[in-house]
């Protein structure tokens, strides 16, 4: 054999040797996990029990699915740079899907764009975005789930006396729907309630702790005070424990075992609950459905439940209440 035919032969099989390599770079889809679907998902938090349900709801429906799924959310839902940061981290893995919770709707829209150009579709979950490039929102009616707490305070108050709201905050979608639900309901069938101005503690448990025990000094005839989800409810709880006043009547939002404890000893009264759990499975199987070119719903309603000592051991309930 001449030099020069060898020669041919090793570019030859060089080449041959490269081609699946540089198939596999420029489709990084079908890299290490074994060619299934990637789902990356973005939720507003992360250590909250309410988003590791969401977690574990997301991880049963890719195994069914044969999905592989990242998940990931900031330390504090008030952290919207590290949700940024998160979501750009994910879309340059060039996932086949986005699941996404947005903490500020108007921060996210560079970055939601972006995923539209890579062709990537995009599941919203949680709190909606202001945008149309979600092919679908999954979330509770945040605004009847609201009217439904206000509902119940206006109950439990007989119509009169002084509210406060600690509400995790002003800038997401479910942040907003849920103080305004409230609002609303109380400003046209309670109008024997003053309602103090929402405070908002970024649903953490010890800012919105303080910010109850700031309400209870300076309003010290309050009557009751609703938390938007669960750090808000927790930390009303312990605001209202750590003051010493007796006689609130507190109204929350998701479960958690600090509230579903406070409940069956009374110091709240009730709460309203999603469905978690029920959450994850929807985000996990619309994505498959967008991914496969299915027809998706352009939004997809996961429930809520009122409940308190009354029917919590309802199996209904029990199924959407989490530790």
């Amino acid at each position: 054999m001449n030099s020069r035919m060898h020669t041919r032969r090793v570019r030859a099989v060089l080449v041959a040797a490269a081609l699946p390599l540089a198939l596999t770079a420029c489709n990084p889809s079908n890299s290490a996990d074994g060619g299934k679907p990637r789902i990356a998902i973005v939720s507003k938090g992360f250590q909250q029990q309410f988003w590791q349900s969401v977690k574990k709801g997301a991880e049963k429906e890719a195994a069914k699915e044969g999905a592989t799924i990242t998940f990931v959310g900031p330390a504090t839902e008030s952290d919207v740079e590290q949700q940024t940061n998160m979501l750009s981290n994910a879309l340059a893995k060039n996932p086949d899907a986005i699941g996404f919770a947005a903490l500020d709707s108007k921060a996210s829209a560079p970055l939601l764009q972006q995923a539209k150009s890579q062709k990537i579709p995009v599941i919203a979950f949680d709190s909606g975005v202001e945008s149309d490039i979600p092919v679908t929102t999954a979330a509770t009616d945040n605004k009847a789930a609201a009217a439904e707490a206000a509902q119940h305070m206006a109950t439990l108050l007989g119509g009169k006396g002084k509210v406060a709201m600690v509400v995790h905050d002003q800038t997401s979608r479910s942040g907003i729907d849920r103080r305004d639900g409230f609002v609303q309901w109380m400003k046209k069938n309670a109008p024997g309630i003053k309602l103090l101005p929402p405070q908002y503690g970024g649903g953490d448990q010890i800012k919105s702790a303080d910010i109850t025990k700031s309400i209870i000094t300076s309003n010290p005839d309050v009557d009751g005070i609703y938390g938007s989800n669960e750090g808000s409810a927790i930390g009303v709880i312990n605001g209202v424990k750590e003051s010493h006043k007796k006689g609130i009547r507190i109204v929350g939002f998701d479960s958690g075992e600090a509230q579903i404890d406070a409940i069956k000893s009374g110091l709240e009264a009730g709460a309203v609950t999603q469905d978690p759990m029920g959450i994850g499975r929807e985000v996990v199987s619309a994505a498959m459905k967008a991914i496969n070119g299915k027809h998706v719903p352009k939004s997809i309603d996961t429930g809520y439940y009122w409940y308190d000592k009354s029917n919590m051991d309802d199996k209904k309930i029990q199924a959407a209440l989490y530790r």
